[in-house]
């Protein structure tokens, strides 16, 4: 797909420099550089700035809260990389800081509209969800976000070893836990999921799950199982989630996907009937929808139809297919 990576959190280029992820010295180096950045994540929020709060708001490795800031998932900066000129990128979780003051219901919701401001951090400068901001970013500053989110949120439940159960250390710069115990080694993980634009002529089908908002539907999708191929993944779900037989299947883009660690393959694939037969535990309800219906739901002209999220591999999908450029 020549569009490929033009996806929300796409490749951005970013240099992640993994051979000086063991290098303790050159780290330290570059960490004392004055020209290094951190980005900080609150609950898995980033920091950002700007009046459309359109950019990360990264910090000198200096500020209070990255040489001692409230306690996260992290003892010391994740380091992400290198900038186009040289500088250190790192990251650093504050999850332990508790805002005052602050409402904190909307935590977690499918829609997350809250902003945090931290007292030590400029006024403008706020953690908000990525969902939310993901595709006002920079290429740049999504791969970076996304990055930081996945390997911090991995840290949060992985702190100890799977294989003996004795609580692991940070090494490699934030990118492994090593088990003093044992020896085991573990690494970020990566869950590889289908996500389908299945057609039959001019129509696609599309799912909704329990507690979207009335009227969302989005592409069906699912997580690949052991010794399945990513073809074999799309058929079995497809069927399971809607009773829909698949033909031919082509793989078309990816996308890392840091909610909270998966990788989307997005695929293209034809069925073989339109008759559909949901399973309810798997998904609420799932249909056809024309061309000329997802391209007014995409124009906000449909009255039933919302179409998927926003910088999501879904959209995006969809968003090619209405125009043609699949290829």
């Amino acid at each position: 797909m020549k569009h490929a990576e033009q996806v929300t959190f796409g490749g951005s280029g970013l240099d992640r420099a993994a051979h000086i992820r063991n290098d303790p010295d050159r780290l330290a180096e570059i960490q004392a550089d004055p020209e290094a950045r951190c980005l900080l994540l609150w609950r898995g929020k980033p920091l950002v700035k700007g009046e459309a709060l359109d950019r990360l708001a990264l910090v000198p490795m200096s500020h209070g809260l990255v040489q001692s800031g409230p306690g996260g998932a992290l003892d010391a900066p994740l380091f992400l990389g290198l900038t186009d000129a040289g500088s250190g990128l790192f990251a650093m979780d504050v999850s332990g800081w508790i805002p005052e003051g602050h409402d904190l219901s909307g935590l977690g919701a499918f829609v997350d509209q809250s902003e945090q401001q931290h007292p030590d951090l400029p006024q403008g400068h706020v953690f908000a969800e990525l969902r939310r901001i993901m595709t006002r970013l920079s290429t740049r500053d999504a791969e970076l976000a996304a990055t930081a989110k996945a390997v911090i949120g991995w840290h949060e439940t992985h702190g100890f070893c799977a294989r003996c159960g004795a609580r692991s250390d940070i090494s490699q710069a934030g990118w492994q836990r090593s088990c003093p115990s044992c020896g085991g080694q573990h690494f970020p993980r990566t869950d590889p999921v289908v996500i389908m634009l299945i057609t039959y002529g001019q129509s696609v089908l599309v799912g909704r799950s329990p507690g979207w908002p009335e009227g969302m539907y989005s592409l069906l999708a699912g997580f690949v199982e052991p010794g399945e191929t990513l073809e074999a993944a799309v058929r079995r779900e497809v069927m399971e989630e809607a009773g829909v037989p698949v033909g031919p299947v082509r793989y078309l883009a990816s996308q890392p996907w840091p909610f909270p660690a998966s990788l989307m393959f997005g695929c293209a694939g034809e069925a073989l009937s339109q008759d559909i037969r949901i399973d309810p535990v798997e998904i609420e309800d799932a249909m056809w929808v024309t061309k000329s219906e997802m391209m007014q739901a995409f124009a906000g002209e449909n009255p039933k139809l919302l179409p998927a999220r926003k910088g999501a591999i879904a959209h995006f999908l969809l968003q090619n297919w209405l125009a043609d450029t699949l290829d």
